[in-house]
């Protein structure tokens, strides 16, 4: 079978891999639709290493799929061959006590798919846990079902967050998750979003996905900004989609006391020099974030009600032999990119 491969730095190509073998039980054969092009695959790509973990070349990238089941191994009832699925990509064992105890996503056992631990989606066939096939309506695309992972993490985000109706948010960053961060934090409640950035097209977007206020932090303080439209008090909470050390320490200047924080960018380097007194001043709390934790249902609740522009996230659409193009136009935040998909 044909997969999009992580060769080298900054480069991908199309390439043979064997066909994985039949399912077993408990398991089932997708054939895999479209996947996502995630933040975490392009620090794999451009930076060749991702949270501490170096690039395996080659390697399949793509954590965002979906697609439909092509068989099913013994004892699988629920799903048939044809049913059309989103696929979660953390294999979890259930048994540990992170799983036992609601925190699927730290699962002590889990294998990934899209790392190193196992290939990712970005190819044609895959056996996977029936449990990780998550059924979407018949009138849901695949382009539209690869978004459930990426807004599934901006759910898990907004609990962290513990957002109250009426608070004020600010977001780092205008990127898929920073939009995603928009449009999920005004369903939520909050009364006012502000979204900083640098990219001019990315700030536009935003405000399609609920932002009220915008923020070229090429020209102007984040900072100042947030200060001057909460009349001095700051914002009561702020998402990280960025990961820098220059938005985190911005982020704990945005905020008013008693704020909150959560950082769902992955930082490049593993130490990040923070401003621990403003923190403490303020007595923020500091959350990171990994990954979803079993909200993929409300997320395909959300998508199939509309509540999620969908169609104005997913900006470009690559077929697999084209996804060399696919990965550099988001490297390089061309074209107006926003969410690029690659189609298997």
């Amino acid at each position: 079978m044909k997969a999009l491969t992580l060769v080298a730095p900054r480069r991908v190509e199309l390439n043979e891999m064997p066909d994985p073998p039949e399912p077993k039980a408990g398991q089932v054969l997708v054939r895999v639709r479209s996947v996502g092009i995630c933040g975490s695959d392009m620090h794999y790509y451009s930076e060749g290493c991702c949270a501490g973990t170096g690039a395996l070349y080659p390697s399949v990238l793509g954590h965002e799929p979906s697609g439909e089941v092509a068989a099913v191994g013994p004892g699988i009832e629920h799903l048939k061959p044809g049913a059309r699925i989103a696929i979660e990509p953390a294999m979890r064992c259930g048994r540990c006590e992170a799983c036992l105890t609601g925190h699927l996503n730290l699962c002590e056992n889990c294998v990934f798919l899209g790392g190193v631990q196992a290939p990712g989606l970005m190819r044609e066939y895959a056996v996977i846990p029936a449990g990780n096939a998550i059924s979407i309506p018949d009138g849901m695309s695949f382009t539209h079902a690869a978004v459930v992972e990426p807004l599934a993490v901006l759910l898990h985000t907004i609990r962290l967050a513990k957002l109250c109706v009426g608070e004020t948010v600010a977001v780092m960053g205008a990127g898929p998750i920073g939009c995603l961060g928009a449009a999920v934090s005004k369903l939520a409640g909050a009364s006012r979003v502000i979204v900083a950035d640098r990219i001019p097209h990315r700030l536009e977007l935003a405000r399609k996905f609920g932002a009220d206020e915008v923020v070229d932090i090429s020209k102007e303080s984040m900072r100042d900004a947030v200060l001057d439209l909460t009349h001095g008090k700051g914002v009561h909470v702020v998402l990280d989609a960025a990961g820098k050390q220059e938005s985190i320490n911005t982020a704990l200047h945005c905020l008013r006391f008693a704020g909150r924080l959560v950082i769902i960018g992955i930082p490049s380097q593993q130490e990040v020099a923070t401003d621990w007194w403003e923190a403490g001043h303020k007595e923020i709390t500091i959350t990171m974030q990994k990954r979803s934790n079993g909200q993929d249902h409300d997320a395909i609740d959300l998508l199939q009600r509309g509540l999620i522009p969908a169609d104005l996230l997913v900006t470009h659409r690559f077929p697999a032999a084209a996804g060399g193009k696919a990965f550099e136009t988001v490297a390089e935040y061309s074209d107006g990119v926003l969410k690029a998909v690659v189609e298997m």
